[in-house]
């Protein structure tokens, strides 16, 4: 079983970065979803899919994985550019791009 080490990114609504400062490590899935017939609801027989575990840095998660036997992969963050522009600039008259209400 492969377990997945990474850093979580911030929700697409929010500008903090609050949630994305630790490292998490979860497994892969062994066994895929399947569907209840009864109530439609989707579900697994997978344990380990349940567990999620929570590291101040990547080598902390790297350290647990090993001393653990646990074969894991590292997915890097991708740093992200922020463009800061202030509300006003959406009516300057030197806009690119055409106006729309």
């Amino acid at each position: 079983m492969t377990a997945r080490i990474y850093r979580p990114t911030r929700t697409a609504t929010q500008s903090g970065e609050a949630r994305s400062l630790f490292w998490i490590l979860e497994f892969a899935p062994s066994t895929p979803q399947d569907i209840d017939p009864l109530m439609g609801w989707t579900g697994s027989s997978d344990m380990k899919r349940q567990i999620r575990l929570r590291f101040g840095s990547e080598e902390e998660a790297i350290a647990y994985a090993r001393k653990n036997g646990l074969a894991y992969r590292v997915e890097q963050p991708v740093k992200v550019t922020r463009k800061i522009m202030a509300y006003a600039d959406n009516f300057k008259s030197t806009r690119h791009g055409l106006w729309t209400h």
